[in-house]
């Protein structure tokens, strides 16, 4: 089948990002939310991050004024979950709660046409446990964009074991579409990169607790040694100390592994609040935005 028009569900950080970029590579593009102000604040990040596009030259990656209403044009918000019945994937982006997206699902599944594909842009969840909520198994898959969506090239495709072959070389091509770079992964908790990168970002907060090194130290050295763009702990405090400690649950949950058991400073901080960067303070303090500083823990 061939996909022209996108469906949405969120317009947090990852879900306006993704309808973003689908309404910019020239899709038709519905975002639902359960109420209005969460749509206005999401189009007002599409709005800014269009104008950063507007600011730079087309050969440089930028957008002309033309191009920037024409993708306004393109994004359409909705409280209504019949607006999205004629979409061709829908691709949900909304709380990493199980049963608050099993509930969605499950009440889509008879308003969307029966040949769509639903797609889930968790980190973590398992895509067949989500997948039980619904009746199209076989349309049923993962598409893992990272933040920030408009910037980052990846996504990660995942497979179940019940999902149909020609539906998924569907969406590895999507994704090209998007102007994204796809790898394909199968459902096995964290996918590619949380796998891989949950571990380090873990084994950097023990390293701390057992006083290897300082925060801005192992950030630097990280930095500087392995040529990474930022240190373990910036990343952190970026991504969310809550989102880590609820991915190191799902992952920890599933491998019974220490390696991906949440350190207790990592629990402590988020039990204070501190979930980094966006709460202003976690393993740095952001009272200063352009110049945090290290927290003392």
């Amino acid at each position: 089948m061939e996909i022209k028009t996108i469906g949405v569900l969120g317009c947090g950080l990852m879900g306006s990002g993704i309808a973003q970029v689908a309404a910019m590579a020239g899709f038709d593009t519905a975002v639902l939310e359960v109420e209005q102000k969460f749509l206005d604040k999401g189009f007002a990040g599409i709005e800014k991050s269009l104008a950063k596009f507007a600011e730079r030259p087309p050969e440089k990656g930028g957008i002309t004024a033309q191009q920037k209403d024409a993708i306004r044009a393109r994004l359409k918000g909705t409280t209504l979950k019949e607006d999205l019945a004629d979409c061709d994937i829908v691709i949900e982006a909304i709380i990493e709660s199980v049963p608050t997206k099993k509930e969605m699902y499950a009440a889509l599944d008879g308003i969307v046409k029966k040949d769509a594909i639903f797609a889930s842009n968790t980190s973590s969840i398992s895509i067949t446990e989500l997948m039980t909520a619904t009746k199209r198994p076989e349309r049923f898959i993962g598409l893992h964009f990272f933040n920030p969506v408009p910037l980052m090239k990846l996504v990660e495709v995942v497979r179940t074991i019940a999902t149909a072959p020609d539906v998924y070389e569907t969406a590895y091509e999507f994704a090209k579409r998007l102007g994204k770079v796809p790898v394909r992964t199968s459902d096995k908790t964290g996918f590619i990169v949380n796998r891989l990168l949950v571990p380090y970002l873990l084994d950097a907060i023990r390293a701390y607790e057992e006083g290897v090194g300082s925060i801005e130290d192992i950030d630097s050295a990280m930095k500087l040694g392995c040529g990474y763009p930022m240190g373990p702990f910036t990343l952190l405090d970026f991504v969310g100390l809550d989102t880590t400690y609820y991915i190191t649950h799902v992952m920890y949950d599933e491998f019974k592994e220490r390696r991906f058991a949440s350190p207790p400073l990592l629990k402590r901080l988020v039990m204070a609040g501190w979930y980094g960067r966006k709460s202003g303070k976690g393993f740095y303090d952001y009272s200063d935005p352009n110049n945090p500083k290290a927290n003392r823990l």
